[in-house]
């Protein structure tokens, strides 16, 4: 138990358990004082505007007053100011002159110019100055006030209104992570932890980020187990209203944009997570329209040679390899996986009577990319055009493998950050400008997601073992059980048996499969790595975005 003292003279005890959620609460709880906002204030009238001066010293702001231009620069030079009130029209240096000598010497500090004149030219002098503010004489102190909030305060306000509704929102969404979930709640609640999670990043509040960390840990161990519960069940028709799945996305989903008329483009950016098409999304607005943005699930493996094999082909594993017997290749054999995405589709389309003139391009570099962009129009004439795009799959390998990588994209937020710079100077940017320009409808969606993974868990296998980090299939395998979802009977998930006793496991929260061999060098080797093939929100609750060109 741990003690803290709440207020003088009154001691709350809570337990360790809780002490993870509450500690980080209190820390942000607290309000330390802040240093004062210096404030540099150059005017000729300065004696006039005490009664200002005093309203802002009331406020907890630190005022230096010049009452000149030059006055106001050699001040500056002197001292430190975190923003400049300039008053236009001074003897000895205007206001003008002396805002371009202060922002040579930093460009970073936000100025504000008063005038008595309305006069246009001298607004447009200032706004391109780069000033951050432009206020017209007789100023009050509360304009003052807001012109200060709104330029230095501004940040902090949002950032602390961000803290306070995700402090109001962290109960409703633990009280409902509780609760036995269908499918679509989960998927609620996955947008929801998203939603908070991009807020605080841009809160930088790191007490809070600490907390949203905690509490999607938390998801995920209630997901894994509502995964071992249900899964089985909506594969082998025991469940009647199962989620849309990789198998069954493109005839629930994709078949009936067919029946309306012009091409459509389906893209598909493989391990694409929500949370990074939301990074997307704004720059991808610009273009389209977001008709649906819908999510739906990956199925298990959550691995590209099984999840996007079995959306192209409509079809589990399993019933692959049963129907195109030369086609599918198992983990242990050589070879490509994903070699007949086109093949799979076109049967599909076919099963599903829409045999139609379609193209199928799957872009694994920049060349590839400007190649496509290049010869665009010659898409135009299909009804349906997909494009794969290999980028943040190669993204996450090679931040694995390469130590500059890892430094760019050393976080989520990183991560994020890193897919949409590569996007916004992409070949696949220009295309979905060209699609809009066509005036085409437009599907962005994935094959699965990614987890950064944190935790080793023991396994043992023999050396046809495959090597994924996340799920294991083999037919002498020993691990920790708690820490994954067995399933003994492949064909009870539609997957191939190599072997009599082959099982998978698949690895559940944050966790990565570790040897017992050179354990320590390979468990810091991989912790806090991008990997998929098991079991989380991330890697499995995935988007499918419709959208129309604006």
């Amino acid at each position: 138990m741990l003690r803290i003292l709440k207020s003088p003279g009154e001691i709350a005890v809570i337990s360790a358990d809780s002490a993870k959620f509450v500690i980080p609460f209190l820390r942000a709880e607290l309000k330390l004082p802040m240093e004062k906002i210096q404030i540099l204030w150059a005017d000729d009238e300065i004696d006039l505007l005490k009664p200002h001066l005093l309203f802002l010293q009331e406020k907890g702001y630190d005022v230096t007053t010049a009452k000149s231009g030059n006055e106001a620069v050699d001040l500056f030079e002197k001292k430190h100011y975190d923003i400049v009130f300039l008053d236009e029209n001074m003897p000895g240096g205007n206001g003008l002159e002396a805002l371009n000598r202060i922002k040579a010497k930093r460009s970073d500090v936000p100025v504000v110019m008063i005038t008595k004149s309305e006069e246009e030219n001298l607004m447009e002098d200032a706004i391109g100055s780069k000033i951050s503010d432009y206020l017209i004489k007789p100023v009050n102190p509360n304009q003052i006030l807001l012109s200060l909030k709104k330029i230095l305060d501004n940040k902090r306000l949002v950032s602390e209104k961000t803290t306070s509704g995700y402090q109001q929102e962290f109960r409703n969404i633990g009280m409902t992570i509780s609760d036995r979930l269908s499918f679509s709640e989960w998927v609620e609640v996955y947008k929801k932890l998203v939603f908070w999670e991009l807020e605080l990043e841009k809160s930088q509040d790191e007490s809070m980020h600490e907390i949203l960390t905690m509490q999607k840990n938390e998801a995920n161990v209630s997901f894994g187990k509502f995964i071992e519960q249900n899964y089985i069940g909506w594969l082998n028709g025991k469940d009647k209203n199962p989620p849309v799945l990789s198998h069954t996305l493109i005839q629930k989903k994709l078949v009936p944009q067919l029946d309306k008329e012009g091409p459509v483009f389906f893209v598909l950016i493989d391990n694409l997570r929500y949370d990074q098409w939301k990074m997307l999304q704004p720059v991808i607005s610009q273009y389209f329209k977001v008709d649906n943005e819908e999510l739906f699930y990956a199925i298990l493996p959550t691995a590209t040679q099984y999840a996007r094999n079995a959306l192209f082909a409509g079809l589990m594993p399993s019933e692959i390899e049963k129907k195109f017997p030369g086609s599918w290749l198992n983990d242990e054999e050589e070879g490509g996986k994903n070699m007949h995405e086109e093949e799979f589709l076109a049967a599909q389309l076919k099963r599903l009577g829409r045999d139609m003139k379609m193209s199928y391009t799957k872009i694994t570099n920049h060349a590839a990319g400007k190649r496509l962009s290049e010869n665009f129009n010659n898409l135009m004439q299909n009804k349906l055009n997909v494009i794969v795009y290999n980028f943040v799959d190669m993204l996450s390998h090679a931040r694995t493998e390469m130590e500059v990588i890892r430094e760019l994209a050393d976080d989520e937020a990183a991560y994020r950050s890193i897919t949409l710079s590569w996007f916004e100077h992409s070949p696949l940017h220009d295309i979905i400008k060209q699609i809009a320009e066509k005036k085409c409808r437009m599907i962005i969606t994935t094959d699965h997601g990614t987890i950064k993974v944190t935790e080793p868990s023991k396994v043992v296998g023999d050396r046809n073992v495959n090597t994924n980090l996340r799920y294991k299939q083999g037919k002498s395998l020993d691990y920790i059980k708690k820490d994954v979802f067995e399933v003994r009977n492949p064909a009870d998930a539609f997957l191939p048996r190599q072997h009599v006793s082959t099982t998978f496991v698949f690895a559940k929260q944050d966790l990565f499969f570790a040897y017992p061999n050179n354990y320590n060098h390979y468990v810091n080797y991989y912790r806090n790595t991008f990997q998929h093939g098991g079991i989380s929100l991330e890697e499995m609750i995935i988007p499918y975005i419709t959208l129309s060109p604006k």
